[in-house]
């Protein structure tokens, strides 16, 4: 079963992680040569991705979480640009749809998983349930649950379910990497504040977005306890600095890369019966005109 090996940044697996503790920007003097960092990173993600659809024994899920801002899309994006987009999968889970709620927390995710050989990344995900529906336990209501199932232990309950649910899928093959963007409350602000004044920003603007800063403290005080829960060797979390954009783009892509080279993906070697027919095939093709 896979088992992290890059510790920047990862959240402790003992339950020690303090939000108050995690640093919003990059650690002194390493700040520089981000953009560099990152086009290096690439590039050796492009290769192991085909190693990884080549050997077909393993998956990747990355999931993205943050405050409105944090810049979960544009990280995607930056990271995986050089990509073969035939080996991936984006998913952004919103609002559940009524057929959703007709099912468990977990349906709609669990649907989207990516396959051997693939590349799933959720922006957002099913953490949402245990962080928007703690912040908004009114929401539970909508969730058709029996009543004696919503009590003070769902938290609890739903992050067990979560871990069960990773440990099953880490044993089975899928790479976990999940990634909590880390924003702090003032740049956050700026950003809402350049949404507003650059036209062609406005299209990302919510009035909503601006509606749960009032409930800032609530959501840290889910996210490290999220976090807390979660973290484990088989899909551990990453707290990424996000005010500093060019660094967690760098770092997210680090991380990515440094997962897959543990596994030693390579390209299958052909056997004897391929052989044979890989020179019966050149054999062919020699003999043929043009």
């Amino acid at each position: 079963m896979f088992t992290s090996q890059a510790t920047l940044h990862r959240v402790a697996y003992d339950g020690s992680f303090r939000i108050a503790k995690a640093s919003n920007k990059p650690p002194k003097g390493k700040g520089t040569g981000s953009k560099r960092r990152l086009k290096a990173a690439v590039r050796k993600l492009d290769e192991l991705q085909q190693r990884l659809a080549a050997s077909d024994r393993h998956s990747l899920l990355l999931v993205f979480q943050a405050m409105d801002a944090a810049g979960k899309d544009s990280t995607i994006r930056a990271v995986m640009q050089g990509i073969n987009p035939a080996g991936c999968q984006v998913y952004n889970f919103k609002k559940p749809t009524s057929n959703e709620l007709e099912h468990d927390f977990l349906w709609r995710t669990s649907l989207r998983m990516p396959e051997r050989g693939r590349i799933g990344i959720f922006n957002r995900s099913h953490y949402e349930e245990v962080l928007i529906v703690r912040v908004h336990p009114e929401i539970l209501q909508k969730q058709k649950l029996p009543a004696d199932s919503i009590s003070d232990s769902i938290w609890t309950e739903r992050l067990e379910s979560i871990c069960d649910q990773e440990k099953h899928l880490a044993r089975n093959g899928t790479v976990i990497l999940k990634f909590w963007l880390n924003v702090s409350h003032a740049e956050q602000k700026r950003r809402f504040l350049r949404r507003l004044d650059k036209p062609e920003k406005n299209w990302k603007f919510e009035p909503d977005d601006v509606a749960e800063r009032a409930h800032w403290d609530t959501y840290m005080q889910a996210y490290e306890e999220a976090l807390n829960a979660t973290s484990k060797p088989w899909a551990p979390w990453y707290a990424i600095p996000a005010d500093d954009k060019p660094y967690m783009r760098a770092i997210v892509a680090e991380t990515i890369t440094a997962g897959l080279s543990g596994l030693g993906l390579e390209y299958p070697a052909p056997s004897d019966k391929n052989r044979q027919a890989f020179a019966a095939a050149r054999a062919s093709l020699m003999d043929a005109d043009g």
